[in-house]
């Protein structure tokens, strides 16, 4: 029970995925295992008698737990998603729908809107935005109507029997949350208040305070102390054991690089990792030695002609990337994080694209969040940024594992750059 509260799978949560849903069930359950383990040691140490002991009483074997890990995971799992399609077939029908009032029809609301609109399965139905703003600007956004005024939302609460709030008004209208909390604290209302400082609240806000004065930590490191430890502890384990894998399959992708061009085996390229510091990445060279010589740095295309055949086929299922597991080891590298780029590209986007410098706030990873959603190569980048600040902001070891478990399932694609 304690390894699962802490896995919040106590909770129903409509937002949770079915991909989340499995690690949380797989995290809590190893969790279990290991209180197990320590308090079967610990009973064993203190509470058996030696004789007993020498007769191996109270012993557990490996086994034993690793069938009932396997077992708690597969019929936990199973029986959550059970529950789950039967309640998503519910709300589906209209069946025990939340209803939903979204206070403020501006870009704000209209943001909430859509995504609770995207995600039916979640159990929401929007019944409609409440807005002092009522010109036709503001009127039937998606079909959704206007229902009153800011000074009207307890009403409208009570006349469309309202079950939760989405507070979502922009900064200049400060004052009149506070009245609008006033009259939700009336009703027996759910309230989530969204923020109107995303463009600046890129990673996630921690309260503080300073003698009593409440302050909010902006832009803030995620991953520090115990985290960083445990998230370096995977690395090292990870990329060891990859190295001694891989070991074989890269002595003779070695062979076959310097048999089919001329030029050296490894590639070592100028990247900026953690705090904006520069290291060398080593990758298998997968193009003609010098390519760069008389062009200078060039984004990477699909059927880039500065690629050799053995380094086209390379790129196609990420094998020149296996070097990087010696970065990882070395520390200058994470298994799971954002992609590094070159110092050259670095310049340019930072520029143009806001928030990007904060992507450095972690080590540059093998493989990332943005990757195994598809934003690699030559796609958007201001999506793969979106998708970096998602994963420095929900960091967990949960994540990383799902992100890993996701390249394997997805990463024999056809073009990697």
């Amino acid at each position: 029970p304690v390894a699962f509260h802490f896995q919040n799978l106590y909770r129903l949560r409509r937002g949770r995925s079915r991909v989340d849903d499995f690690f949380a069930v797989f995290v809590g359950s190893t969790l279990a295992v290991v209180f197990g383990i320590v308090g079967t040691l610990y009973f064993q140490a203190y509470y058996v008698p030696d004789a007993e002991k020498d007769r191996g009483a109270y012993e557990i074997s490996q086994l034993v737990w690793g069938l009932f890990l396997l077992l708690n995971v597969a019929f936990t799992f199973a029986f959550r998603q059970v529950v789950r399609e039967m309640l998503e077939r519910r709300w589906k029908a209209g069946i025990g729908l939340r209803r939903v009032l979204i206070v403020g029809a501006g870009e704000l609301g209209r943001l909430v809107a859509d995504k609770i609109l995207e995600h039916r399965e979640l159990g929401y139905r929007i019944v409609g935005f409440a807005d002092d703003r009522a010109s036709g600007d503001h009127l039937g956004y998606r079909g959704l109507p206007l229902l009153g005024t800011l000074g009207e939302v307890g009403e409208i609460i009570r006349r469309e029997k309202i079950d939760q709030v989405y507070v979502a008004l922009p900064l200049e209208q400060h004052v009149r949350l506070l009245d609008v909390l006033d009259q939700t604290s009336r009703e027996m209302v759910d309230v989530r208040v969204v923020p109107d400082l995303l463009q600046y609240i890129a990673l996630r806000a921690r309260l503080e305070d300073l003698d009593g004065v409440p302050l909010i930590a902006v832009n803030d490191v995620p991953l520090r102390g115990f985290n960083s430890v445990l998230k370096r502890l995977i690395d090292i384990a990870i990329s060891a054991a990859a190295l001694v894998l891989f070991a074989l399959p890269m002595a003779v992708i070695a062979v076959l690089v310097r048999l089919t061009s001329p030029g050296p085996i490894l590639y070592r390229q100028e990247r900026m990792g953690l705090d904006g510091r520069a290291f060398t990445v080593y990758k298998f060279r997968s193009m003609y030695a010098d390519a760069e010589e008389v062009t200078g740095p060039v984004w990477a295309r699909e059927d880039d002609p500065r690629c050799t055949p053995l380094g086209r086929w390379l790129r196609r299922w990420d094998l020149d990337e296996l070097p990087q597991f010696w970065n990882v080891l070395k520390g200058d590298m994470s298994i799971v994080g954002p992609r590094p780029e070159r110092p050259y590209f670095v310049q340019q986007f930072k520029q143009r694209i806001p928030q990007y410098m904060l992507r450095h706030k972690v080590k540059a990873g093998i493989t990332g969040w943005a990757q195994v959603n598809g934003w690699r190569g030559n796609t958007s980048i201001e999506k793969r940024i979106e998708y970096d600040l998602y994963y420095i902001e929900n960091w967990s070891v949960a994540l990383d594992l799902k992100i890993m478990w996701l390249t394997l399932v997805r990463g024999f694609q056809r073009y990697s750059f």
